[in-house]
């Protein structure tokens, strides 16, 4: 196909199928062109993908648009989509390499950027993501100023704070995929060890979504039994059962799956769906987020961290007031130090 636009085959029919659609159906008032839960992905590598195979497959959204430069690859991944169409409740996804089919995104995701090498420090992807998202962020709130921006691409929470600064959207519409995945990783490890499924098991982790994360040990509980109060030291290197090295396993996941595989993917593009699921339902729902979190637990310097955040359809609506512990707070505040640190080097 030659436009820039792959919605459908028509434009390589010929223009008797106009006048055969005429002949079958009677046209009783226009279509509506965008639904209550369109959503925008940019970039389609493995985690853009996988955010849209999950969007579809959940039910999550009926109308996905994919962006990306690269037109063939582009094209490739909407049709093997739209070919499943029939299996996926017939939503309409489009793909473009222009930012006009964007238009009315209730959600705009942006996973383009370039890829964490074997090895590498999300941090050290800064700048070269802040120049991606130069040309991205702009185009995405000229077409739909009223969208909801969710960052995955890493760092992260810089690239999130970028975002921001960019798109001049106020803080509740820009968001970052932050600890939401950390923390399932978090759970599922707790689980593992008590042997107990992970959605029974509940803990968060918080700040950065990287090295300098926090473990919540103090309020790690299953059906409201903190570990503390079986295992005061449970989280500390004092500990026999040496439960610490569940964080160091949260941490080190990423590094050992690109290692083992060459990329994330399926488990961001399931946490992203979460996250997509409470803002388009207004769930209210809880989700270990990036936001901006200047003034909170002491942090003094103008960074996004994750902290359980309520999400809905105006984005971010409350972040819980965490009870946490005078070290995890020290924790926190390190963690804002180290993005601040990075921060500062930017150029916007």
């Amino acid at each position: 196909m030659s436009s820039d636009l792959f919605v459908t085959y028509k434009n390589e029919e010929s223009g008797n199928m106009s006048d055969t659609r005429g002949l079958l159906l009677s046209e009783i008032s226009a279509p509506v062109p965008d639904s209550n839960d369109k959503v925008t992905i940019v970039g389609v590598g493995q985690v853009g993908m996988a955010c849209a195979f999950t969007l579809l497959t959940q039910g999550i959204s009926s109308d996905v648009v994919l962006v990306d430069v690269f037109e063939d690859k582009l094209k490739g991944e909407v049709m093997d989509l739209q070919h499943g169409s029939l299996f996926l409740r017939n939503p309409k996804i489009v793909g473009s390499t222009k930012y006009e089919s964007t238009a009315n995104s209730k959600i705009c995701i942006i996973t383009a950027g370039a890829r964490q090498r074997e090895g590498e420090s999300r941090l050290n992807l800064v700048q070269r993501n802040t120049d991606i998202f130069k040309s991205i962020i702009p185009q995405l709130v000229k077409y739909s100023p009223n969208t909801i921006l969710l960052v995955v691409s890493n760092p992260v929470d810089v690239l999130t704070y970028v975002a921001w600064k960019i798109s001049g959207l106020p803080r509740n519409r820009v968001i970052g995929s932050g600890t939401n995945l950390d923390s399932s990783r978090f759970r599922f490890l707790l689980s593992q060890k008590l042997g107990i499924a992970p959605t029974s098991c509940h803990g968060y982790i918080i700040g950065e979504h990287g090295d300098s994360s926090v473990a919540v040990w103090s309020g790690v509980n299953v059906a409201g039994v903190r570990l503390h109060e079986l295992n005061p030291k449970a989280g500390t290197e004092n500990d026999n059962e040496c439960w610490w090295k569940i964080h160091k396993q949260v941490i080190d996941s990423a590094y050992e799956i690109i290692k083992l595989k060459g990329y994330t993917s399926w488990a961001i593009g399931l946490s992203v769906g979460s996250i997509v699921r409470s803002i388009l339902r207004n769930s209210e729902e809880l989700h270990a987020v990036s936001v901006y979190v200047k003034g909170i637990h002491g942090i003094e310097e103008e960074v996004f961290l994750s902290l359980p955040a309520i999400l809905g359809t105006n984005g971010l609506t409350r972040i819980v007031k965490q009870k946490l512990e005078n070290e995890e707070i020290d924790k926190l505040k390190n963690s804002a130090q180290v993005i601040s640190e990075v921060q500062k080097d930017i150029v916007l």
